[in-house]
């Protein structure tokens, strides 16, 4: 898929800008802080409903603005055309697709981003929510009744962490009926986490491969948020004198984790920082790949300050592998990065938020 047409307003930096797209390689070259960051971001927005920086949500909106708006002309491989948008008006987000209001989901299924950015690393090193967002981005795409298990188990999560705050007693009347819920709903997305990580694990392990040989042979290691050998309803039930007390709940599919164990570096603390953004690298394109091959187009890729996070051999293999596959690519940096030199791409300038289109 790509992005043909794409406007941006009231984004951070970004006053009210509009640029033409090429099918295949796209950069955004600028002074630190001048805005091509949040053309990516924006692309991204389209695809999460978030974004992949960290701050408050507040930070999103030009200074001065109420409101921000991203558009897009979508175009998929087998012809098919869509327009895209999402806007916010204060604290709520609105969806469109093809000029009527959607929910958030239709939109994120439509369109579909990876990024590798300066905080990619955090998938490796960072907290769990990290990865589970990594893996339900995927499952979501490759199942389409993920979003409603997954809706369900955060209903029922929420009712019961607000028992376990309001000081009630632990009547089982009240706890019982969530409590089959979430066990229910953990279950099933459980079941397809693991179904989706069995597709990943061959994908990865090519990728991780080229990008990582001399860290010898790897294995992926799942933990589904509640002991392997137990019923997650029974456990509900014996834990809620533990979970009252710490006012949340402590099992179930939201707080599963999955992690990458090298046979040269068995602990996560092993691994380099370089080493750490590598395999974060690594599991975007594994992810991007297995996404081409369940929907037959590749998803968009956003590259952020590439020449700064890698070496210029692994700039280079990473622009190859994509041009290679024919996948629309946006790439940020301060300047032309070296791996582009001589390779036919759509390079834009940026300063003050301002775009100018240079070749």
């Amino acid at each position: 898929m790509r992005l043909e047409q794409l406007r941006v307003r009231g984004l951070r930096c970004l006053g009210d800008i509009s640029v033409e797209l090429d099918p295949a390689l796209n950069v955004f070259t600028g002074a630190n802080g001048a805005g091509k960051t949040s053309v990516l971001e924006a692309v991204f927005l389209l695809s999460h409903a978030r974004s992949f920086r960290s701050g408050a949500k507040e930070a999103l909106l030009q200074r001065g603005a109420s409101q921000l708006a991203i558009f897009a002309e979508l175009h998929h491989v087998d012809g098919r055309t869509g327009r895209v948008g999402l806007g916010r008006d204060g604290v709520r987000w609105e969806a469109r697709l093809d000029g009527a209001n959607v929910a958030i989901g239709q939109l994120v299924r439509e369109c579909a981003v990876v990024c590798f950015e300066p905080g990619s690393h955090a998938l490796i090193a960072g907290a769990a929510e990290e990865r589970r967002r990594y893996l339900d981005w995927g499952v979501f795409h490759v199942e389409h009744e993920f979003l409603i298990c997954w809706r369900r188990h955060q209903r029922a999560l929420k009712q019961r962490n607000s028992l376990l705050r309001s000081a009630t007693p632990t009547d089982d009347a009240l706890f019982a009926p969530w409590e089959a819920e979430l066990a229910q709903s953990a279950l099933q997305i459980d079941q397809q986490r693991r179904a989706y990580l069995d597709l990943l694990r061959p994908k990865l392990l090519t990728s991780v491969g080229g990008l990582l040989p001399e860290l010898g042979a790897l294995e992926l290691r799942y933990r589904r948020g509640w002991p392997e050998d137990q019923e997650l309803g029974r456990q509900l039930r014996e834990q809620r004198g533990r979970d009252l007390a710490r006012g949340h709940t402590t099992l179930g599919a939201h707080r599963a984790d999955w992690s990458i164990v090298f046979e040269h570096a068995p602990l996560r603390e092993h691994l380099s920082r370089g080493q750490e953004k590598l395999t974060a690298l690594a599991c975007m394109l594994a992810q991007a790949e297995l996404y081409a091959e369940h929907r037959g187009e590749w998803p968009i890729v956003c590259l952020d300050d590439l020449a700064s996070e890698l070496d210029r051999a692994h700039q280079a293999a990473v622009v190859a592998q994509l041009a290679a596959v024919q996948a629309q690519v946006l790439l940020t940096g301060t300047e032309l990065p070296q791996a582009l030199q001589g390779r036919p791409a759509r390079v834009f300038h940026v300063e003050q938020g301002e775009l100018t289109r240079l070749l």
